[in-house]
């Protein structure tokens, strides 16, 4: 099972850095949005897939031509939050208030239910678990947000399991899609989407693909924009990560997508045995 997710928010969404952080910075930057998801359209036209867009709030006011495209071209939106702030630096207000605010801008947009979330960054961590219980009070069925190994924005590693399952959180049951995860020297490794995918070259990660029985990828719209600005404030190390290999990210999702055939959440939900599926109680 290979599913194909975007997450869909400007080039200088950029988590964990002062000069981007809100609203008011961003303000600052030009907009490149546009440009980026019509590489995705045409990409996704050309390998004849599927792909679900996690999307913020804030695209759907600013840009809301964007989401009306998504969904014209019948493709499933989900939620990425409305501001893009990582999950574990909200309070349980502050996280609820953003929520409903994103669900609100995308549903007004599409006039549909929206059904699934992805936090930015992964930004669920054990110590923010009650996040799953907000996500569930607001209408959330299915998640995406676990990654389950050590991240610098998150990481869920007490989770355990890095395939679709129940999270169930004192009674309250949600389905997980979790980053799907490949066991290398003892430590789970990570090849699926963002920085990882854009580092190794492409016969790794189709031998990778290969051998995975549950993939599920993670792409930005910046993630193919090789001319984007660079963001001066960023340190040496998060500069090589958010900026390395954006000249060949898309040539090597295109073989990937030829190569290999993948679908969108909602299909890999109905492809799950959820009666038998494990749970993971947290």
């Amino acid at each position: 099972m290979n599913i194909l997710t975007f997450d869909i928010e400007e080039w200088f969404h950029i988590l964990d850095n002062d000069s981007t952080k809100t609203e008011a910075d961003w303000a600052k930057y030009p907009t490149r949005i546009h440009e980026n998801m019509e590489r995705i359209f045409q990409l996704l036209e050309d390998t004849n897939q599927q792909a679900t867009f996690f999307c913020l709030g804030w695209v759907a006011r600013k840009h809301p031509d964007i989401i009306r495209s998504i969904a014209d071209k019948g493709y499933e939106i989900a939620t990425h939050s409305d501001l893009h702030q990582l999950a574990y630096e909200q309070n349980r207000t502050e996280f609820k208030n953003d929520l409903e605010t994103s669900i609100k801008a995308l549903e007004d947009v599409i006039g549909k239910k929206i059904r699934a979330y992805r936090a930015p960054g992964f930004s669920i961590k054990q110590e923010n678990k009650w996040v799953f219980e907000v996500l569930a009070e607001n209408g959330i069925e299915v998640d995406c947000s676990v990654f389950p190994a050590k991240r610098s924005h998150g990481g869920f590693e007490q989770f355990g399991i890095a395939e679709p399952c129940w999270i169930d959180i004192d009674g309250i049951r949600l389905k997980e899609f979790p980053i799907n995860t490949f066991n290398g020297f003892g430590t789970p490794l990570i090849f699926s989407g963002g920085g990882y995918f854009r580092l190794l070259p492409y016969t790794v990660l189709q031998q990778l693909t290969r051998q995975s029985e549950y993939v599920m990828t993670y792409f930005h719209p910046r993630d193919f924009d090789a001319n984007q600005p660079m963001i001066e404030e960023l340190s040496r190390l998060r500069k090589f990560k958010s900026y390395y290999g954006l000249g060949g990210c898309l040539g090597k999702l295109q073989e990937l997508l030829t190569d290999f055939p993948f679908i969108d959440l909602a299909s890999a939900e109905k492809l799950v045995d959820w009666n038998n599926a494990k749970t993971v109680k947290i």
